[in-house]
């Protein structure tokens, strides 16, 4: 009876399935990052983890659905990171400032999220149309934005009628197309684009770009 009970666990049972579920993630995103949704293999993604297949599919159901459980991640670490910013403390043109800046930074600094992003956008975001939680993750950004700008108008430095999402898409695309591009735009202009002072002054650039849009 003993042994019939034990093989009618779930797999992971007696240990951490939040850390087990958490090890398989961060397993799956280096993988999709460096090989994309095609090439990824979850084999590999097993022996990373230290799991079995078994408790990846148990976890996530099939490599389509670990591919959606890693893009919600990295959306919702971005998210928590833009929360802990508290725009709505500061001046309007210091808060979207410092949120080019950090849109900037955490590209640079998390280029799996990029890599993600073009995979699933080769498969024309049809992972993230089954996603029940990334639409409801933007709704706050958006709203803090949107307070952003309603206190730049009423302190008379923001002209009225700016949109915040497509300000969102200025402000995530001016990052994201030079990064994303760096090697055809490097070959092209004859310059490298990835040394401290090319980053320093696209990051200098973006501000001016995006303040000089939203200035009365």
């Amino acid at each position: 009876m003993m042994d019939a009970r034990r093989n009618r666990r779930t797999p992971g049972a007696g240990r951490d399935p939040e850390r087990t579920r958490r090890r398989i993630l961060d397993a799956a995103t280096a993988e999709f990052a460096r090989h994309g949704l095609g090439g990824a293999r979850i084999d590999r993604i097993a022996r990373r983890a230290g799991a079995n297949k078994r408790m990846l599919y148990y976890y996530f159901g099939d490599k389509d659905g670990l591919f959606l459980a890693s893009l919600e991640a990295r959306y919702a670490h971005i998210r928590e990171a833009e929360r802990a910013l508290q725009l709505e403390h500061l001046e309007p043109r210091a808060a979207l400032k410092r949120l080019v800046r950090f849109t900037w930074d955490y590209c640079l600094e998390h280029p799996e999220f990029l890599t993600l992003l073009n995979s699933e956008n080769l498969h024309q975001g049809r992972h993230l149309r089954h996603s029940k939680r990334v639409r409801a993750m933007h709704s706050p950004l958006v709203g803090m934005l949107r307070k952003v700008l309603l206190r730049g108008v009423q302190a008379g430095l923001f002209r009225r009628g700016i949109d915040p999402v497509q300000l969102y898409i200025s402000i995530a695309g001016e990052g994201y197309f030079y990064l994303s591009n760096r090697y055809t735009l490097s070959r092209i202009f004859g310059r490298d684009l990835m040394t401290p002072r090319a980053l320093a002054g696209r990051a200098r650039h973006m501000s001016q770009i995006i303040l000089n849009a939203v200035r009365k």
